[in-house]
């Protein structure tokens, strides 16, 4: 009987592991499912365009996948059975379960409302198509003078609003930051995010909490009230329940806890990639959720899987971050390097050398997607005799 491989999800971690692992190992010991619910991958660094009315170039997983012996199946996941080895899918035939023998649970992430009162309600984000699209919708209707307020510093946030302003001019768009906003960039870096604010006449609410949302406002923790006809919510990212309430050892934000292998810590044939996994970096830190920790846990858990499989040594591979890359519109960005401990270097590249360069990463990645085995190793490795596909429990 093949050895069962079964990857959940297909975004930048899930489809780049698959297709590593079709590339490595022989579909004569072999067999690879990826279980995705939508049939298109998505560009998920790219939603805010989708949203502010840009169109995206659409790729099917069934052309992504074709000609690589990788079975899709287009389901969503709704339970996973680490002691029985199984996954609960539901598609439009109704529920379903598939068996593995080791799983790669790549799902990511979606918004965290932080249980803020009228977000779940009224607040619009961009971690997904289908609210990209929702809010694409809005924003078509929004007249001249209308009122967009980004809640959330990070990168999400500044590139949702700068790219927002740069798109729509005849909009009013605020941002609201619960301190000051880039704080962790270099001081240069700091001064040009903020001339870039002000070219775009985006006004920045710094020390903002935002307590509640309304449909026509956001109301602050000290009671102040934003004027909002539309509230984008980008105050952070949660990933879905189903691995604590599979049993897997968890963190307390509900990413799976890993090794330095990216291989659960509670159930040793399950490995977790992406924003879903709690790994710690070389500089001991917890990996933050971004397209930066899905390239390296991806690549470190198909690593770790091939050789445990084919009976080789388990590599490491770097879990360092080098950067921050933030898209302040189509014609300006800023690069800021970090060092070890993650800390803003004094040097920084922005404005239209940095977005063209950022612009080149979201192409690399898309085409890398795109084209999953593309320059790995062709050697087809068998499956040693007895490969370790579970070894010993590891005490939670």
């Amino acid at each position: 009987m093949k050895h069962r491989i079964v990857v959940l999800g297909a975004g930048y971690a899930g489809a780049f592991a698959a297709g590593n692992l079709a590339r490595r190992l022989s579909p004569a010991d072999t067999e690879i499912t990826v279980v995705n619910a939508v049939p298109d991958f998505v560009e998920r660094m790219r939603l805010h365009q989708l949203a502010i009315g840009q169109d995206l170039a659409s790729r099917k997983l069934t052309d992504v996948f074709a000609g690589t012996g990788i079975r899709l199946r287009l389901a969503r996941v709704t339970g996973v059975d680490p002691e029985r080895r199984t996954v609960a899918v539901t598609d439009e035939d109704g529920d379903d379960e598939l068996a593995y023998d080791t799983l790669l649970y790549a799902l990511g992430s979606s918004v965290a409302r932080h249980d803020v009162p009228g977000v779940a309600e009224y607040a619009f984000d961009v971690t997904g198509v289908s609210s990209a699209l929702r809010l694409r919708e809005r924003l078509a209707g929004l007249g001249e003078g209308g009122t967009v307020l980004v809640v959330g510093e990070g990168l999400t946030g500044i590139e949702t609003a700068t790219e927002f302003a740069e798109s729509r001019p005849d909009l009013s768009v605020a941002l609201a930051a619960r301190g000051e906003l880039g704080a962790w960039l270099s001081p240069k870096a700091r001064r040009h995010l903020r001339h870039a604010f002000d070219r775009l006449g985006i006004t920045v609410h710094e020390h903002t909490v935002v307590a509640a949302v309304e449909p026509t406002r956001a109301i602050a923790a000290d009671g102040t009230s934003v004027p909002a006809d539309v509230t984008v919510w980008s105050a952070g990212f949660a990933v879905h329940p189903i691995a604590a309430a599979s049993g897997l050892k968890v963190a307390e934000t509900g990413q799976i806890v890993v090794d330095r292998t990216m291989r659960s810590v509670s159930h040793p044939d399950v490995y977790a990639a992406g924003d879903c996994a709690y790994a710690i970096g070389e500089n001991g830190r917890p990996l933050p959720m971004s397209c930066a920790s899905a390239g390296c846990t991806n690549m470190q858990a198909t690593a770790a899987i091939i050789a445990r499989l084919t009976g080789s040594a388990v590599p490491t591979t770097g879990l360092k971050y080098y950067g921050n890359h933030i898209s302040l519109g189509r014609r300006d960005a800023i690069f800021q390097t970090v060092d070890g401990d993650v800390r803003s270097r004094s040097w920084y590249l922005g404005g239209r050398t940095a977005a063209w360069l950022k612009s080149g990463v979201l192409k690399g990645a898309g085409w890398g997607v795109a084209h999953p085995t593309f320059g790995m190793p062709k050697r087809k490795r068998r499956l040693s005799p007895a490969p370790d596909r579970a070894g010993a429990r590891v005490a939670a």
